[in-house]
């Protein structure tokens, strides 16, 4: 199972002292999206340019085009990083239900989706609540993704819940925005603990009506199951 996870990311976004004009590949890419990222979600999409992102790096302007286009394919990896992963799992995940019982499937998948904004850098996973995130048309193919998500949500709750009990609400919906409670979490300066990821994913098999007795043994299977996913 993954670690504790803490909060990542580097203080003091500007100031790196020179503009070194490297074009590297690999790292100097995670360092625009790092500091990307925390410009992001410190000053709002609109307030940073591409020009405040590469002093920030300490690289020319022009270097950083030789990673990314512009500023919106810079914001659409970050976008992508806080859902992708999730969705690309999601197919595996769910064939744990054979073997382990769809209570499992949820429960594992809730900690993976926790994890996944609990790493994302300087709190990535807040930029889609940006309102000028928001307005972007390059949104809504991340709100498309995001639906995905909640499809399998969806689905997943679906083999364990009435979903008469529920007519007046998509079980995916809600149980997407309580693990979105990580984001909240990391904009208090807390952070994600095992014990609070726990809290998340049991909460998550309460609201769908999984037994009380059931979801201690759902934890601890889904405990040795999860870091193949990792």
């Amino acid at each position: 199972m993954p670690a504790t996870m803490t909060r990542t990311g580097r203080p003091g976004v500007p100031g790196r002292p020179r503009h070194t004009g490297q074009i590297a590949t690999g790292s100097a890419r995670e360092d625009i999206l790092d500091h990307a990222a925390c410009l992001f979600t410190s000053r709002g999409y609109a307030g940073t340019s591409t020009r405040d992102i590469a002093e920030a790096v300490g690289i020319r302007q022009s270097s950083l085009y030789y990673h990314f286009a512009d500023k919106g394919e810079i914001l659409s990896e970050l976008l992508d990083q806080t859902i992708r992963p999730m969705t690309d799992k999601v197919k595996e995940i769910e064939g744990l239900a054979a073997d382990h019982g769809w209570a499992t499937v949820l429960y594992v998948l809730v900690l993976l989706d926790a994890h996944t904004l609990a790493v994302a850098p300087h709190n990535a996973g807040m930029l889609p609540r940006l309102p000028d995130v928001a307005r972007q048309p390059l949104f809504e193919r991340s709100k498309a993704v995001r639906r995905e998500l909640i499809d399998a949500y969806d689905r997943i709750a679906s083999h364990l819940t009435d979903h008469k009990r529920h007519h007046d609400l998509r079980l995916g919906n809600v149980l997407l925005q309580l693990v979105e409670v990580v984001v909240s979490i990391r904009r208090t300066g807390d952070t994600l603990t095992d014990t609070k990821r726990h809290a998340i994913a049991a909460s998550a098999l309460r609201i769908c009506d999984v037994h009380e007795d059931q979801i201690w043994t759902v934890a601890i299977t889904a405990e040795r199951l999860v870091g193949q996913f990792t």
